[in-house]
């Protein structure tokens, strides 16, 4: 997802010692946050932190984000008639009603910390639907990490945003679409100053990536449906639904992190 410019979810501290001895977690935003209205209304708000339009032919309308058994299920549904967008100097023609969801709490990677962020992902890989999962930065763009996108090809991607022009992605074969995939991330300070990022699908490492001064970056967690743009068009004529559950954040502590990394 890209993210001109701009204004973190189930968070769990989990604390280690130097010896990476893990001591007892805090959950501060459990994985129930999918089980009920009010349960998601505690760490999330709808639509885009800046509104209701981004880079695709999608709106945004509350109205089509449903929670329902642990699961977060949004529904792009066409549509005709809509006002057009912009983004970029663009005019964007609206052919959707959808959903998006981002998380009230910034996620910032601190000197010595890290995240780790886990889902299972039902996401659609036709042409003309671009679901996502991704960090953006809060006061500018980049930085941005796009922890699982899929552009309508029938891949999934990973890619890290160090300015518009330098970019590290990777395409792979995302396999079996009509199934729950499990997304992990994992996001650590390398130096002080830039951040390291694990993708993992199924459990398997994928690629490591590196966010340059992203430490200390404050940015949204954004969980979307998208349609057309990136991901070509014209897009489906029916309804189409992109579903998330057992979703976590986990914060790994500062000072234990540090002690294990530096010590």
């Amino acid at each position: 997802m890209f993210y001109p410019s701009f204004s973190g979810l189930l968070f769990s501290i989990t604390f280690s010692t130097a010896f990476c001895q893990q001591l007892p977690t805090e959950t501060v935003i459990p994985r129930s946050c999918f089980n009920s209205q009010a349960d998601f209304n505690v760490s999330f708000n709808d639509l885009y932190p800046w509104g209701t339009d981004h880079n695709g032919g999608a709106r945004m309308n509350a109205s089509y984000i449903s929670i329902s058994n642990g699961t977060l299920t949004l529904t792009a549904q066409p549509v005709s008639g809509q006002p057009p967008g912009s983004s970029g100097g663009q005019t964007i023609a609206i052919n959707y009603l959808s959903g998006t969801v981002n998380a009230k709490d910034y996620i910032t990677v601190t000197v010595g910390g890290g995240y780790d962020f886990t889902g299972d992902f039902l996401a659609p890989v036709v042409k003309g639907t671009w679901p996502a999962f991704w960090l953006t930065g809060v006061n500018s763009w980049p930085p941005e990490i796009d922890l699982a996108e899929w552009k309508g090809s029938g891949d999934i991607s990973f890619n890290t945003f160090n300015t518009s022009s330098q970019v590290v992605a990777l395409n792979v074969n995302y396999p079996d679409p009509g199934s729950f995939h499990t997304i992990k991330g994992e996001l650590r300070d390398e130096n002080g100053e830039d951040v390291s990022i694990k993708f993992y699908l199924d459990g398997s490492l994928v690629t490591t990536q590196y966010g340059k001064g992203f430490v200390g970056q404050s940015l949204y967690l954004i969980i979307d449906l998208q349609m057309e743009g990136s991901s070509g068009s014209p897009g489906p004529t029916t309804n189409t639904t992109y579903s998330v559950r057992n979703f976590e954040d986990e914060l790994l502590a500062r000072e234990a992190y540090y002690d294990v990394k530096y010590g």
